[in-house]
């Protein structure tokens, strides 16, 4: 079993809570979409300095890549607006909450059916516990 994996994901559900918390009060500074495209356009730069220096692939492919494999740009930024707008209403907590709520469920869908590319993996009792209990945990911080 690959532990770093794990311990992986759960060091960028932490960088995610503290990216939105910044941007949810940087939203209140300078404006809510102003705080996304900032988010973006610093992102955008950052990682084109890497791209420049460890990038290994063909970024020329996108124009021939089927485009929903494109829509993830799209999904990013209607994610990171949405926590900006949310943060300051309902705080980290239940608004990262939501978030997980959101992506085990459809996660769950995704892999059943094996939509997008995603290996088939059946939906067992347990996840749907899993789901139960973060939606309950959701209903409690409430």
């Amino acid at each position: 079993m690959k532990i770093w994996v794990y311990v992986m994901a759960l060091l960028a559900g932490i960088a995610l809570s503290i990216e939105g918390a910044i941007y949810g009060v940087l939203g209140l500074s300078i404006g809510k979409l102003e705080s996304s495209f900032y988010n973006f356009a610093i992102g955008t730069v950052i990682i084109g300095v890497i791209l420049l220096f460890f990038g290994k692939g063909k970024l020329s492919y996108t124009k021939k890549a089927p485009k929903w494999q494109l829509s993830g740009g799209i999904l990013g930024v209607i994610y990171l607006t949405i926590l900006v707008y949310g943060i300051p209403y309902l705080g980290v907590g239940l608004t990262m909450i939501s978030v997980i709520v959101g992506q085990m469920a459809m996660s769950m869908v995704i892999e059943h059916k094996g939509w997008l590319g995603s290996a088939k993996s059946t939906v067992s009792k347990e996840k749907i516990l899993a789901v139960i209990l973060m939606s309950v945990a959701l209903l409690l911080v409430f």
